[in-house]
């Protein structure tokens, strides 16, 4: 009996240790000073397959109330997204920067290895210049599941949030989706929440530190 108690008890510590863990983990540049909130990434990002102004970046900002910026671009892969990041969005003045790439890597066979190094170098060039970033995997199910496997490990290693899944029940409804992939309005409309649900309390810790230093929030 006495055992038994023990292995509840220590069963139960681990389980706080691992939400206490989670909760403790530190967001790099959670004190930015920067001013945009920037979505980064592929088609998802632009809003293939809904209307001018119902993509999740635009949604995204009437939830936070806020503009929020849409620097995405329909087909590119990690690789051409580089090209764009100097003027995209470390010239913009990044506060937070929301990375999404992946689908069209896995789609035109960049290496693994290629993506890798490319979520890590889009991670520490925005941190240097003082921004929160935040990895948004689009995989839902087995579907990318890789990617979202090394996208959180790279988030936990690299000081990220990590929003997962945020296609998860939409891509195998379709009253949710386009295409075989894309939301529509609707689907990005539960996108922006989700998104909007794992970034707030940075947001809110982030406002506190620049009320602490008489910046605008």
């Amino acid at each position: 009996m006495k055992r038994n108690k023990l292995l509840i008890l220590a069963f139960l510590g681990l389980c706080v240790f691992g939400l206490t863990g989670c909760a403790k983990r530190e967001i790099k540049n959670i004190n930015s000073k920067g001013t945009s909130i920037i979505c980064f990434g592929d088609s998802i990002t632009f809003g293939y397959g809904a209307n001018p102004g119902e993509d999740f970046p635009t949604q995204l900002g009437k939830l936070l109330g806020r503009e929020v910026i849409n620097a995405g671009v329909s087909g590119d892969t990690s690789t051409e997204g580089m090209l764009r990041l100097d003027k995209e969005v470390l010239e913009r003045d990044p506060l937070l920067v929301l990375i999404e790439f992946g689908g069209n890597d896995f789609i035109k066979k960049v290496s693994r290895e290629a993506t890798i190094k490319n979520t890590r170098e889009f991670i520490r060039r925005i941190q240097a210049r003082g921004a929160m970033v935040a990895i948004v995997d689009i995989s839902a199910g087995l579907f990318l599941r890789d990617y979202r496997l090394l996208f959180a490990k790279i988030a936990r290693e690299e000081g990220c949030i990590f929003i997962p899944a945020v296609l998860t029940k939409l891509i195998t409804n379709p009253s949710m989706k386009s295409d075989f992939l894309h939301p529509n309005a609707a689907g990005y409309k539960i996108v922006a929440q989700r998104i909007a649900e794992a970034i707030r309390p940075f947001l809110s810790q982030n406002a506190k530190t620049r009320a602490l230093d008489n910046l605008p929030i």
